[in-house]
């Protein structure tokens, strides 16, 4: 069993014993999904580059709590689409290889339609 599965059927059980179920259509969880990832960026609003990579302990732990909520709210939708985020992500990761040959796009922030 992965972590993902283990993780969604904690969720899961955690809704329901809250009888939470009835709000977490796609919709809404998108929707808290999206909130949540924006809190993610918060505490590195306005650093620089140099400062984003050093953060102080107590910065490093705020964007691990956003990060885990983005988590968690991204495995409760997937979960309620009936979609398999590991497979999805595995999937996703051979396109992008696809789409972004390392002998071609290696160095470059530029988009694979450039390269076409």
């Amino acid at each position: 069993m992965s972590s993902f599965t283990d993780l969604t059927e904690r969720l899961a059980q955690f809704a329901k014993e809250r009888d939470w179920e009835q709000f977490h259509s796609p919709k809404n969880l998108a929707m808290a999904l999206i909130v949540e990832a924006g809190e993610l960026v918060e505490p590195l609003q306005w650093l620089s580059e140099d400062e984003s990579r050093a953060l102080s302990d107590t910065q490093r732990q705020a964007v691990s709590e956003e990060a885990a909520d983005v988590l968690l709210y991204l495995l409760r939708l997937c979960d309620r689409l009936g979609i398999d985020l590991e497979q999805a992500a595995w999937a996703k990761i051979a396109k992008n290889a696809a789409k972004y040959p390392a002998d071609k796009v290696r160095g470059s922030a530029r988009k694979y339609t450039d390269y076409l």
